[in-house]
């Protein structure tokens, strides 16, 4: 049986973009500080996946929801269940959008709003195709598990609740990723390394960064105008921004104090150098500064060790895997005050390395006064072979409908839900050469690709489980 994939996605166009736009259109990141028993991550990631089990249950598919932190799908017959993993969080939208984030802008054949590539875009492309072979009534053999998840982006508390209540599949992918295919996902750890505070330097506090898989976009600091002339302060920031024209700053003062705020370039932490860390430029600023000892520890130590290292020589960690490739690591949220140092680090790794032999490398270049703890989410590299049946059917429903035989499988440094499942892989929706805004203020989807990606979804899925 031939099936035009991608007439049947144009016909249901209208349909997907009005779905995608409704679900971007809820502001669902983690919001734990108005958790309730009902929805234990905050309103938010509750509401997006309510609204996507309701498009499901709109389209006659059985649904399941899992407490509100995860969701289900079901489709097809057989004792074969086939998964496709989702996630409905977002990350926060952070400064500099040219359009409410949460409010989708089509311009220029592009969608604009958080969300709209990682991973709601995806996530309905990949349900619209398993809706079209559902709708063309096609025979199946296998079982769709169509896994949703509402934590993806901090400690995957949702897909971790539903492993507990429910059986995962052993086969799948997440449509979280890029194509042609991901089939290996470097290891992801993030340590809080901490020093002594001051309250009697020149910094009176430095904050940056939102959440450990996001280079920081900006930073800001106040400083004590009692230990550093206002006018020579001025004149050295103007010097430093005139020095690195990619950096925009401000600095403003009151009374005897001067706030700077720095800003950047937020990206993905498993790709630290598109992005253009504000924090680390701003330490290195700072260490210009005349400083208490306890202040030149900490500024040193991310000017010297952490900025512009995006291998981690200077912390010991740096490595590299002929298939996995190299070690990546992030400095993502910073902090300093009178009471404390923190810096909290996120490294995507090879093979090779675990938590421990990480944690150990790191200690033993800190200065006397650091420590390092593990700090929240942490994973094993993952990779399934390209060989495998898997990759191979998904990879060739991929170039069947783009005519692309250049690119092949490969590993990222991202974290994706594919790698729970004993052989899970990640599978598109970014095409080769896409931009990745992913993490990033003006966040997009291309609505052409948004279109082609469900084509390729629908012939995936139905090369799975026909």
């Amino acid at each position: 049986m031939s099936i035009d994939w991608e007439k049947e996605v144009s016909l249901r166009s209208d349909e997907l973009i009005n779905d995608v736009s409704e679900l971007v259109s809820i502001n669902s990141q983690r919001d734990v500080e108005h958790k309730t028993s009902d929805y234990p991550l905050g309103p938010g990631p509750a509401k997006a996946l309510k609204t996507f089990l309701g498009m499901a249950e709109r389209d006659g598919f059985t649904t399941k929801n899992i407490e509100n932190v995860a969701g289900r799908i079901e489709f097809g017959e057989g004792s074969e269940v086939i998964g496709i993993l989702s996630h409905v969080d977002v990350v926060p939208e952070g400064p500099g959008w040219d359009t409410n984030p949460f409010k989708p802008t089509i311009k220029d054949g592009k969608l604009y709003a958080r969300g709209a590539s990682d991973d709601k875009g995806p996530g309905l492309a990949a349900y619209y195709g398993l809706k079209i072979i559902k709708e063309l009534k096609l025979p199946v053999s296998k079982k769709i598990h169509f896994i949703i998840g509402t934590d993806e982006e901090s400690d995957w508390v949702g897909i971790n609740r539903y492993m507990e209540l429910e059986e995962m599949p052993e086969v799948g992918f997440s449509p979280d990723a890029e194509f042609p295919a991901i089939n290996g996902e470097k290891g992801i750890v993030s340590f809080e390394i901490n020093f002594a505070g001051s309250d009697k330097g020149t910094v009176k506090s430095f904050d940056s960064g939102l959440r450990p898989n996001m280079v920081p976009q900006s930073a800001t600091a106040d400083i004590d105008l009692n230990k550093v002339q206002n006018d020579e302060l001025s004149s050295k920031f103007e010097e430093f921004l005139n020095s690195n024209p990619s950096l925009k700053g401000t600095i403003e003062s009151e009374g005897d104090v001067a706030h700077i705020e720095l800003i950047g370039k937020a990206s993905h932490a498993m790709a630290p150098f598109n992005g253009i860390n504000a924090a680390t430029y701003l330490a290195v600023f700072l260490n210009s500064l005349e400083l208490a000892d306890e202040e030149k520890v900490y500024f040193n130590f991310i000017e010297k060790q952490l900025h512009m290292d995006f291998a981690g020589k200077g912390i010991g960690i740096e490595a590299s895997d002929e298939v996995m490739g190299e070690l990546t690591v992030s400095a993502s949220i910073l902090k300093f005050d009178a009471k404390e140092g923190s810096i909290v680090i996120n490294i995507r790794y090879p093979k090779g390395d675990d938590d421990k032999t990480l944690s150990s490398k790191i200690a033993a270049t800190l200065p006397e006064s650091g420590s390092v703890k593990l700090y929240g989410y942490n994973e094993m590299p993952h990779f399934v072979d390209a060989n495998d049946p898997l990759v191979q059917n998904l990879v060739q429903a991929y170039r069947e409908h783009t005519g692309d035989v250049e690119n092949n499988p490969y590993t990222i440094g991202g974290g994706t839900y594919g790698r729970i499942l004993k052989k899970g892989i990640a599978f598109g929706a970014m095409f080769p050469g896409d931009e990745n805004v992913m993490h990033q203020a003006n966040e997009y989807i291309e609505i052409d690709k948004l279109l082609k990606a469900a084509a390729i979804y629908a012939d995936a899925i139905y090369r799975l489980i026909k």
